[in-house]
């Protein structure tokens, strides 16, 4: 099988890079509080913060379903399908097996919502009709990979932080503008670096939410393998699921007008190097084949 101790290292390196990102965005955040409104700036950021926070269970995972207008998807009629869910998830320690809803939508996708104790996931029309078993056990086991790696809260809390940064840098910039006549006369003076930080935060932790969502993505690629033991039905997956996204028009007509988004801008990591990285883990020499074969209810079960 495929080394532990490589496993392991790569868990703890995304765990970290993970923690610096979100400790980044949140002294952002802190640091814009105590510029706008000293110690008393912090204590309320704490506490509108908190609130937040507890009172995020509100939105009910079954409302995001609806914003999305997916459907329950019935179980009954895809036993096999129900089969490999509660595999995946016995595998990966989930307390609840997560319920699968159909989202009418051509393209080949899938998302996760709610959390262990509430954990939904959603499948395009697109992503049953036109993936295979293995690739389909590879989409599930990365949503489940994030669910059991609480990445959703992890970007909610990201999105927290970005979201508190990018409102206190507006209002900070709007007391500048209120308080630039005074300036101009000379009746109070304007730190040069407060004004820097106003316009700085708010791209230096988007920037940080992005590469903090890359790493949560390179995390799910890699635990998914450890569900399916299975790399190359992932990594095909993500080939077939980029192709239906660019549209074969665009590939056919347009290919040389592709300009590739600055990786620092992208949520994904670039789906070539997501490939590359699952491959090269079958390319290791601790990797097993037989580890393909561990899970035979997951690389043997029926689809249409």
């Amino acid at each position: 099988m495929i080394d532990r101790h490589r496993w392991q290292h790569h868990s703890r390196r995304n765990f970290w890079h993970s923690a610096l990102l979100l400790l980044a965005m949140g002294g952002f955040l802190a640091l814009l509080g105590w510029v706008l409104a000293g110690s008393a700036g912090l204590w309320g950021l704490l506490v509108i913060g908190s609130l937040l926070w507890l009172f995020r269970g509100a939105v009910s995972p079954w409302m995001v379903m609806s914003m999305y207008q997916a459907r329950p998807l019935a179980m009954s009629r895809f036993p096999a399908l129900a089969q490999l869910v509660a595999q995946l998830s016995r595998s990966a320690g989930l307390p609840v097996v997560p319920q699968l809803f159909l989202l009418p939508h051509p393209l080949p996708n899938a998302f996760a919502v709610g959390s262990a104790e509430r954990p939904l996931i959603a499948l395009t029309e697109g992503a049953l009709q036109q993936l295979q078993w293995r690739e389909l056990a590879g989409v599930l086991a990365h949503e489940i990979s994030h669910i059991r790696s609480n990445d959703l809260q992890v970007m909610g809390l990201a999105d927290l932080f970005s979201r508190g940064t990018s409102l206190l840098s507006t209002l900070g910039q709007l007391l500048l503008l209120l308080n630039l006549p005074l300036w101009l006369f000379g009746w109070v003076s304007i730190n040069g670096w407060a004004i820097l930080l106003l316009l700085l935060a708010p791209l230096l932790s988007t920037l940080a939410q992005l590469a903090l969502s890359r790493t949560r993505e390179y995390d799910a690629d890699l635990h998914a393998v450890q569900l399916t033991g299975d790399p190359e039905g992932l990594a095909s997956a993500l080939s077939k699921i980029e192709r239906h996204q660019q549209g074969w028009l665009r590939r056919l007509w347009l290919p040389a007008q592709r300009v590739p988004m600055p990786s620092a801008l992208r949520t994904h990591p670039d789906t070539s190097q997501r490939i590359n990285r699952l491959m090269a883990l079958k390319s290791r020499p601790d990797y097993d084949a037989s580890d393909k074969r561990a899970m035979a209810g997951i690389h043997h079960g029926y689809w249409r």
